[in-house]
């Protein structure tokens, strides 16, 4: 399969290994999408950052990211780790990036944590793109920060 991501440069680091620079360019990306775009007030920085891998692409012709995930550790938010923060930005959506993001990030998850599924809070209108990775719906619609949302999982499989 052909990388839909030509001159993008992939990270995938610990919240120490991010520079200063990159972690206030990955805040602002997180900042445009969930609180602009979707007009949400809520905390986006929060301790989890502190205990999550950070997955970014980067193109020279942006400050911002074109794409990026969090995995957040197993037994914090839920006792698999979690796939989070999901964005691409406005530049990148209709190219294939986000599909490419989480695809890099559920490879990357299972890499990371061997043996344990992933669990994801997805929105709602978002299910049948995570269903074509793989995962799951677990229980009912909830609102999370007056979004319906979905908990869903991507089962450990035996291979």
């Amino acid at each position: 399969m052909d990388d839909p991501t030509p001159g993008l440069r992939w990270r995938w680091c610990r919240l120490d290994e991010l520079g200063a620079t990159e972690l206030h360019r990955i805040h602002e990306a997180r900042q445009q999408v969930f609180v602009i775009e979707q007009q949400c007030i809520y905390l986006d920085a929060d301790v989890f950052d502190e205990h999550a891998w950070h997955l970014a692409a980067w193109s020279p012709a942006q400050r911002e990211p074109m794409a990026y995930a969090r995995v957040v550790d197993p037994g914090l938010k839920y006792p698999e780790p979690s796939i989070g923060r999901v964005i691409t930005s406005a530049a990148a959506r209709g190219t294939g990036l986000g599909r490419e993001l989480v695809r890099r990030a559920v490879s990357h998850t299972l890499a990371a944590f061997p043996g344990q599924g992933i669990r994801i809070s997805a929105q709602a209108r978002l299910e049948r793109f995570y269903a074509g990775f793989g995962f799951e719906r677990v229980g009912a619609d909830y609102l999370e920060d007056g979004i319906p949302h979905a908990q869903m999982l991507l089962p450990l499989r035996a291979t």
